[in-house]
């Protein structure tokens, strides 16, 4: 029995060797993953997503490639042309280069490996040089307008680099820009300046637009009163001639006639006067024809009350 046990662990160790060596030899690649094979230390060949296999001890797996699109943010100081030194937060996506060859030492996945160690920190510097080339030429305000197109040109400077060493740079963002706090409070002061200015401007142009709105209303008012009083006297002119052709066809005389009109419009006043005047009693002369030098009397005696209160 003892002999037998002795026989049987070295045929269990060979077996467990070969389950050790073929469990080894296969693999399977994830999706939105590209392994690298090395045979020997020497790169063999790439394989994609799926079941694979590879030769025990010959051929390792040298590297597992992300193809997926990944982000670094980074912080970087620049001067502006007027002398303002910003930060800028700025983020760079990019991913492994999904091209491929028939030489596959040339395919993005092959660069990505052996041609560059540090992708994030290489690409941070070709950022920091083109921001800090691309910045000085413009003024503040300047960036501000024109930090998406700063950004585009940026990002198509380092994307030529970059290829070289299997990485594709999706986009380049500036996300926000930094001052100092004494130009920001500068800047505040300066906004609220002009909104402060465009309100009273607004405010001066509602006062003119109500102004000019009014002179019209009040042209327009007196235009049509004048119609009114034009209208007014035509027809006061028509019925005094009227009248007087009524009286005339009486066989009154014409002095008579104008006698007796006048008389009327002066009782007509006088009856108006007493409903609609404060005073209740009107001293009147004896005579009708002494009312003629009524308005003159009327004017003397203003002239001198005015002198009196002055």
């Amino acid at each position: 029995m003892m002999s037998f046990l002795f026989g049987f662990i070295p045929l269990v160790i060979v077996l467990l060797i070969v389950a050790i060596l073929v469990t080894g030899s296969i693999f399977v690649v994830q999706q939105q993953q590209e392994y690298i094979i090395e045979r020997f230390g020497r790169f063999n060949r790439t394989v994609i997503p799926g079941l694979h296999f590879k030769i025990p001890l010959m051929e390792r797996i040298a590297s597992k490639v992300d193809l997926r699109t990944r982000q670094t943010t980074m912080q970087i100081d620049g001067k502006t042309k007027d002398n303002v030194t910003i930060t800028m937060s700025v983020a760079a996506q990019y991913h492994v280069s999904y091209d491929r060859n028939a030489d596959m030492t040339q395919s993005g996945v092959f660069r990505s490996y052996y041609m560059l160690a540090n992708p994030e920190d290489q690409m941070r510097a070709y950022i920091t040089d083109a921001l800090r080339s691309a910045i000085p030429n413009y003024s503040l305000d300047e960036v501000f307008d024109n930090k998406d197109s700063i950004a585009a040109d940026v990002n198509s400077t380092v994307a030529a680099r970059m290829v070289g060493y299997g990485y594709d740079l999706v986009s380049t963002l500036i996300t926000s820009i930094g001052l100092p706090p004494d130009v920001e409070a500068s800047m505040n002061k300066i906004n609220s300046a002009q909104r402060e200015k465009e309100a009273a401007q607004a405010l001066a142009d509602a006062d003119r637009i109500k102004v000019v709105v009014e002179a019209q209303a009040q042209a327009q008012a007196m235009e049509e009163s004048g119609r009114g009083i034009a209208a007014q006297r035509t027809a006061i002119a028509q019925g005094i001639a009227s009248s007087l052709d009524v009286i005339k066809e009486s066989g009154v005389s014409t002095q008579e006639a104008n006698q007796l009109f006048l008389f009327t419009q002066w009782t007509d006043m006088m009856s108006l006067f007493a409903r609609n005047g404060k005073s209740s009693t009107v001293v009147l002369p004896s005579d009708f024809e002494q009312t003629s030098s009524m308005f003159d009397q009327l004017l003397v005696a203003k002239k001198i009350k005015d002198e009196e209160e002055a």
